[in-house]
Formats: structure tokens, C-alpha cells, sequence
């Protein structure tokens, strides 16, 4: 008797396992980071969030950093649905925020800030043996300004029309990827080119350290840019980066720069942005040390040249830890 009563608890025990429910798992969220070339700064940046995010499962993300055509092209993707994040520059994020620019009539009133990155410089590359001394040197020269969509050739564009040089009949203006810029100067094929990075950069190193003599050219202070365009200002290069320019010894040069930053649209889930933020915030020191671009990187800076409202999740964080009231 006391065996069919064993027998008989054991397979009621064993039901009962068979209609236990299922312990839940935690839900992951997959996003992805639009960046730039695999040359620039965005590209490792923006796979120095994944990392910070994949690495704590705690978070419920996990990122995946794309390469893309940068500022313009992620803002427009972001816009579209086709990525979740991107890094652009500030006066990408001002120009499509406001209807301005390459969004003439058009703004995009669902881009979001979630924080600023390094700053970036307005970079002008030009071979010694061109003459090119001053910016205004361009003249009757071959000047990459960037592919179209990048946030080079725009700013390239927008310096120029503040110094009253027309982009399309003084010069040659080249539309060239950033990353194929060096090749093209070290051949021969221009005399200097723009591009807008933090630094040190790959590939302002690779443009300096060819066999074709080239330094980095020094842009002044332009008033009338800073008044249209609240997001530029001055900033400087540390020639100590790139020794092998003809003016390496010139210490630090001034430039016009402004920040990157993270973006995302007003449609993406507020817990996720939340979540993202607080990853990268708590985990600061480490991602300093994932590039030398974001060594500098403080938590207060990095709410610093936002030209678009912070999405609501972002807001959330900063709120909560007092970087906002």
C-alpha cells in the first residue's frame, strides 16, 4: 500500500513539473549604430558603445555598430527606420532638426539627442609642393570637399561661402570619400583635401606620412560663420599627433570643430535609450580607453553641443542622476 501511494505522489509530483510555467527569460533588445567609414573616428566609436552595452547583459541590449556613409546618411536612415542610432555631427543635427541645409523645407522633427562624443575638427590636408599656405591658397587648385551626404563637404562649403570663395568656379572641388582622400593626394591627383574628424586619425596620419610632403593647414577665426552657425567655434590640432608634417613643429594649430553626437528618433522605446545612456554613463572609464579620440570624454561635456531635443530616455538618466533638473 505504501509503495502505490509512493508511486502515485511521484507521478502527481511529476505532472504537476510538466505544467509548472516557465521561468521568463529576460528580453534583449537588438539595436544598431550607424558610423561612418572605417578610416574615421566614428566607426571605432561607435563600436566602443557596442562594446560597453554587449558586455552587460544587465542592460537587455545588444548593439551592433554599421559602417555608413556618416552624418547626413545616418540622420536620414535613423529618419527612415533603417537604423536605430547614429553619430553625427552637431550642425548635421542642427541643419536637419531646423530644416536647413541638406533639409531644406524638410525638417526632422522625430530626431532625438542621447549625448555628445569627442569634438571634431575641420581638417585641411594640403601637399607642400602645391603652395598651399592659407585656405585662401585654394584657387586654381584640386580640393577634395567630400562625398556628397558627408558632413565634410559641408563644412568645407560653409567655410568657403564665409570667405566668399565659390566652391564651384575658383577651384576643382572633388567629391571623394574620406578614406580615399590620402591615396589621391600622395598620387598626385589633388593638392589638399577636408575632412572633419577627431584626431589623432589614421588617416590624416597615412596623408602625412606619404612620400609627397603635406601639412596641415591652419583655419582662422570667421566671424560671420560663427554668427549663421552657432554650433562651430574654434578649437585647435596637436601637430605633436602627426610628426611626419611638413609643420609638425608648429605646436597647435587653430581650427573650427564642433562635436559628434549620438541621435536617435523620437519613435525609439524610451527604456531602451534609457538603458543605452546609463551603460555608457556608468561605464565612462572604460570607454575613455577604447579609442584616443574619447579619452577626454566627461559626463558633463557630454551634454555639451546638442543642437536637437534629447529623447525622453536620455532625459530620464540625466534627471535621475542630477547631470540635468
Amino acid at each position: 500500500m505504501h509503495k502505490f501511494f509512493n508511486r502515485f505522489a511521484l507521478a502527481l509530483l511529476g505532472l504537476g513539473l510538466c505544467f509548472m510555467p516557465l521561468q521568463a527569460e529576460a528580453k534583449t533588445t537588438f539595436i544598431t549604430i550607424g558610423t561612418g567609414g572605417i578610416t574615421g573616428v566614428y566607426y571605432p566609436t561607435g563600436g566602443a558603445i557596442a562594446k560597453i552595452v554587449n558586455d552587460r547583459t544587465e542592460f537587455g541590449i545588444k548593439a551592433t555598430a554599421e559602417a555608413t556613409g556618416a552624418s547626413i546618411f545616418n540622420i536620414n536612415a535613423v529618419k527612415g527606420g533603417n537604423l536605430d542610432f547614429g553619430i553625427a555631427q552637431a550642425d548635421s543635427q542642427y541643419l536637419a532638426y531646423n530644416g536647413k541645409g541638406e533639409w531644406e523645407g524638410q525638417p526632422v522633427s522625430d530626431l532625438r539627442s542621447v549625448f555628445s562624443l569627442a569634438p571634431e575638427m575641420i581638417t585641411f590636408v594640403a601637399a607642400e609642393d602645391s603652395g598651399i599656405k592659407a585656405i585662401e591658397d585654394v584657387k586654381g587648385k584640386v580640393i577634395n570637399i567630400g562625398n556628397p551626404g558627408s558632413g565634410n563637404r559641408q563644412n568645407a562649403i560653409d567655410i568657403f561661402n564665409a570667405l566668399g570663395i565659390n566652391y564651384e568656379k575658383d577651384f576643382k572641388a572633388e567629391s571623394l570619400k574620406a578614406a580615399d582622400a590620402p591615396r589621391m593626394l600622395q598620387d598626385g591627383r589633388i593638392d589638399g583635401f577636408f575632412y572633419t574628424v577627431g584626431h589623432p586619425n589614421g588617416n590624416i596620419k597615412e596623408a602625412t606620412a606619404g612620400m609627397r610632403k603635406t601639412r596641415i593647414v591652419s583655419i582662422p577665426e570667421i566671424k560671420s560663420l560663427f554668427e549663421a552657425a552657432p554650433y562651430y567655434s574654434m578649437d585647435t590640432i596637436d601637430m605633436a599627433q602627426y610628426p611626419e608634417a611638413t609643420n609638425a613643429g608648429e605646436g597647435k594649430i587653430s581650427t573650427i570643430g564642433m562635436k559628434a553626437t549620438l541621435i536617435t528618433s523620437a519613435a525609439i522605446d524610451e527604456e531602451v535609450v534609457y538603458n543605452l545612456t546609463k551603460a555608457v554613463f556608468e561605464n565612462l572609464d572604460e570607454l575613455r580607453t577604447l579609442h584616443p579620440a574619447l579619452a577626454n570624454l566627461t559626463k558633463e561635456g557630454m551634454l555639451e553641443g546638442l543642437s536637437a531635443p534629447l529623447h525622453k530616455g536620455a532625459e530620464r538618466y540625466y534627471k535621475e542622476v542630477g547631470l540635468i533638473k
